[in-house]
């Protein structure tokens, strides 16, 4: 494989494959505001926070870790100013005690944070401005959750920088079907085992607590409740059930996909269920999630990380393929059971974070597996019907193209009847 092409897709997965808790938007909220309160030096006495629809979208019915039970923005940023630590990132709020819960929660509760939708933006956008007496910080988050692009401080720019896709980032227009099998076959797994066992290692671990506690819906709980002790239902579950817990206040860290806690579950849980019931080597398991998470990255790269499309379809998507590669599947059968998959659910819209997650999850490894099985039986929707197109390539692209542009509108409609316009 060609050496730049093979570090590039290194690059990617350690941008893409990193720790986080809670909903990522939430949290995305408290490390802006988190950065701003070191920036301004002391606690904020008022605070604003202006975001994008979809950020708003993403935060209004999902809880976040560490507050209480409570949902929204205001509680996010003012966790984050308070007891925040931006230098955990997407896990800032990890350490925050039970006093700066109660203090947050009373902050909130007098009205020092106010939310205002910025229009105009992309879709990833996040604009924290704090003040104290007559001094102001402001900082902006765009592009990806992590990725701060802004600092000001009493109206003096201190800090600006590019977007994450005009900076140093990987190349994700590089990514191909065929390309991404040829990596997973001959990556030499000490350079990506750290990041593909964190993976396994946390996104096991929150799926066992959602299989255990009563979170949200409990989907994955109630999967196994009436499907029985079939694989598929056990695959469903084990995805469904970290996404319970997720979405539902759950504090433990996952390893996320495309900026998305929810795609990272998705993509890791049905590929390890799997992969204990086919008894195969942990090698295989680990090369069938290098596989997977970029699949995944692949979809999402044309789509958007936010936009009104399910991101858990593509993921799911993925995670059959990597189940395809646990059986030995070749380009062709990874590439039909994509397409069948897509071709089934593709266009599950994203009406923000929160606990129906787990089911648009469990439907999507379903519909996943389903593409899988037909794909052995040499089955697959044929080209030129619906989105269906051409090449496995052109049916990611047009999806891209689907929920990218598509569902521009859509995501309008989606925002103004949540915010009650």
């Amino acid at each position: 494989m060609d050496k730049a092409l093979h570090d590039n897709y290194i690059k990617i997965l350690k941008e893409e494959l990193i720790p986080a808790m809670g909903c990522t938007e939430p949290i995305a909220i408290a490390l802006t505001a988190a950065k701003a309160r070191e920036v301004l030096g002391r606690e904020p006495d008022c605070m604003v926070v202006r975001c994008s629809g979809n950020i708003i979208k993403n935060v209004k019915g999902v809880i976040v870790p560490n507050s209480g039970g409570r949902k929204g923005v205001e509680i996010a940023a003012v966790l984050g100013a308070l007891a925040g630590k931006a230098e955990r990132e997407l896990q800032v709020i990890s350490q925050v005690g039970e006093a700066d819960i109660a203090r947050a929660g009373a902050l909130c509760d007098l009205g020092v944070c106010r939310c205002e939708l910025e229009e105009g933006e992309e879709n990833l956008f996040i604009r924290a401005e704090l003040c104290a007496g007559d001094e102001t910080a402001a900082v902006e988050v765009r592009s990806k959750h992590n990725h701060i692009a802004r600092i000001e401080k009493n109206g003096v720019l201190q800090f600006e920088q590019a977007d994450i896709a005009a900076a140093v980032g990987g190349d994700k227009s590089r990514l191909t079907i065929r390309d991404i099998l040829d990596f997973a076959n001959q990556v030499d797994l000490a350079l990506v085992r750290d990041i593909i066992e964190q993976q396994i290692e946390f996104n096991s671990a929150i799926s066992n607590e959602g299989l255990q506690h009563k979170f949200g819906a409990q989907v994955g709980q109630t999967l196994l409740k009436f499907g029985g002790d079939d694989v598929r239902i056990r695959a469903r579950a084990a995805a469904a059930a970290g996404s319970d817990a997720r979405m539902n206040g759950c504090s433990m860290p996952v390893v996320i996909n495309a900026g998305s806690g929810n795609q990272g579950i998705t993509c890791t849980m049905p590929v390890v269920v799997y992969a204990a019931e086919l008894g195969v080597e942990h090698d295989t398991l680990c090369r069938a999630l290098v596989l997977t998470n970029l699949l995944s990255i692949h979809q999402k790269h044309y789509i958007g990380n936010l936009s009104a499309y399910c991101g858990a379809v593509s993921a799911g998507a993925a995670a059959a393929c990597g189940i395809a590669y646990l059986t030995g599947g070749d380009y062709d059968l990874i590439g039909k059971t994509l397409v069948n998959a897509l071709g089934t659910v593709g266009g599950i819209v994203c009406d923000g974070a929160k606990a129906s997650c787990a089911a648009k999850i469990s439907t999507s490894v379903d519909a996943g597996i389903t593409g899988f099985e037909m794909a052995r039986c040499g089955l697959a929707f044929p080209f030129g019907e619906g989105l269906v197109e051409e090449s496995y390539e052109q049916t990611i692209r047009n999806i891209g193209r689907m929920g990218r542009q598509g569902m521009k509108s859509t995501d309008v409609e989606i925002l103004n009847i949540m915010i009650g316009k």
